[in-house]
């Protein structure tokens, strides 16, 4: 599966660390209603796995509780290739600057 510039930046924040999906939308400068869509096309392809943490902790935090996500082996494979496909993502979410659809 070819990823999408935007497809490909969320699996990039993910893969540098960004756990849930507030904190990849900080990551990857992209709203909510871009990354959530993309985060269940990357679980549903199994490039990502997602888990919900224990509502206790969340309860502790007095927030909503979290999914957070994980890439795969396939996930890492996939974002190679979209490294080699979209050159701008050679700077990754963790770069300089954010990594927007904007600079495509």
């Amino acid at each position: 599966m070819n990823l999408s510039f935007v497809a490909a930046i969320v699996l990039d924040a993910v893969a540098s660390g960004c756990r849930y999906g507030f904190d990849i939308m900080d990551a990857s400068g992209l709203p909510g209603g871009t990354v959530y869509p993309a985060l269940r096309r990357l679980e549903r392809a199994d490039f990502v796995t997602s888990r919900w943490e224990d509502e206790a902790i969340a309860r502790e935090a007095k927030r909503p509780k979290r999914r957070y996500y994980e890439i795969t082996e396939q996930g890492a494979e996939a974002l190679e290739g979209a490294v080699a496909r979209f050159p701008l993502l050679q700077r990754g979410v963790g770069g300089d600057a954010p990594v927007t659809p904007t600079e495509a």
